[in-house]
């Protein structure tokens, strides 16, 4: 293998591919990137067994194809070396004894290559008619959802997203058992039935590969793995196995009261609040009304106490009295973008639920703290 490209081209596409180098030593030719140039450009490939990552660099893109061919060396330190050097024209050429040459006009290097051979499959297999959606509405699905999952690996299922493809439509949940997130998209000519769940961290690296592009996304769903296409990048996520809990019960369709406010002020009145609060007591909010206005207050016994007063609009006279923690609370308005939101409820023990009134495609659940 003998190549002459421009270093900014190949960090571009280094740093999507660095996002599949283990980070672990257990099986060091995961620590790998491959690369296979052949007359039409140059292929760039990791994995770590959780995901697998492939791009590609057209000829067009690269300067000087020499020599065809296929070679494997360590991936963080091939990144750093590109990184750091100039952005001018990199000659890497593969030499004999399983050695590969970086050279630039003032800088060489010379590394350790490993057997090609070892490099697992990646099985970036694709579907006939794959689901397509366009990457800023993924990006808009995962951002609103992906913060109620679980970081407690003593439920995989719930440290993962849940993609229900059905009738239609797509409907994506996360929960940490203290509260939920789901949203819910139309779609057009789905072919296939599924009901996947993604691991949260790998559609964190997904979405970072997005650009600032409006084109679609590929999603080619298998029994154990998914694969994403978008652009010149193929990635391959593992799928957690498991049966998703019927969270379906949980959101009521009936309140006893709902309650309509700002939202911007609703969240910065929860933010400033929220100064007197600590982890050890839940982040703890109360949350009155009165009349057409609701006392929002915190306190910490040691130091002080903060209540502010905001007005609100309801739909019946009931009062309530409840609290919930504000950083669920704050995580669920982040969400959501409107200028006033309803806050629906059903007495003080039953989940509180926030919408967009105008709109019932999300929908925020978090879990009142008993306090009152």
């Amino acid at each position: 293998m003998k190549i002459k490209i421009k270093q900014n081209i190949l960090m571009e596409h280094l740093n999507y591919v660095i996002k599949g180098v283990s980070n672990r030593n257990l099986i060091p030719i995961l620590n790998c990137i491959k690369f296979e140039l052949t007359s039409d450009g140059l292929y760039l490939m990791s994995t770590d067994n959780e995901i697998a990552i492939k791009t590609f660099i057209d000829k067009k893109d690269i300067e000087e194809i020499k020599e065809k061919g296929d070679l494997v060396v360590s991936g963080k330190l091939f990144y750093e070396i590109i990184r750091k050097l100039n952005n001018e024209d990199i000659n890497i050429e593969e030499l004999v004894d399983s050695k590969l040459s970086i050279y630039t006009k003032n800088s060489s290097f010379t590394l350790n290559c490993n057997n090609t051979q070892d490099f697992p499959d990646l099985e970036l297999t694709e579907k006939e008619k794959p689901v397509i959606l366009n990457q800023k509405v993924f990006k808009t699905i995962i951002n609103q959802t992906l913060f109620a999952t679980s970081t407690q690996e003593s439920r995989p299922v719930l440290t993962g997203i849940n993609f229900k493809f059905a009738n239609n439509k797509l409907e994506c949940t996360a929960t940490d058992s203290y509260r939920l997130a789901k949203k819910v998209v139309e779609l057009e000519n789905l072919t296939e039935e599924y009901n996947i769940i993604i691991p949260t961290k790998n559609l964190t690296e997904l979405i970072r590969m997005f650009n600032e592009q409006d084109g679609n996304l590929e999603l080619h769903i298998f029994d154990n793995k998914i694969v994403f296409k978008f652009g010149s990048i193929i990635m391959l996520s593992r799928i957690i196995n498991g049966a998703y809990p019927d969270t379906s019960k949980l959101i009521p369709t009936e309140f006893s009261l709902i309650v309509r406010i700002n939202l911007r002020d609703f969240y910065n009145a929860i933010d400033r609040a929220s100064l007197l609060t600590n982890e050890s007591d839940k982040n703890t909010i109360k949350f009155e009304t009165k009349n057409n206005s609701v006392v929002i207050s915190s306190n910490i016994q040691e130091i002080g106490y903060v209540e502010e007063h905001l007005t609100i609009d309801k739909n019946n006279d009931e009062e309530l009295k409840i609290a919930f923690s504000s950083k669920y609370m704050m995580d669920a308005l982040k969400s959501l973008d409107c200028e006033f939101i309803n806050l629906m409820f059903n007495g003080d023990v039953k989940p509180i639920i926030i919408k967009n009134p105008d709109s019932d495609d999300l929908t925020q659940l978090i879990l009142p703290i008993r306090t009152y």
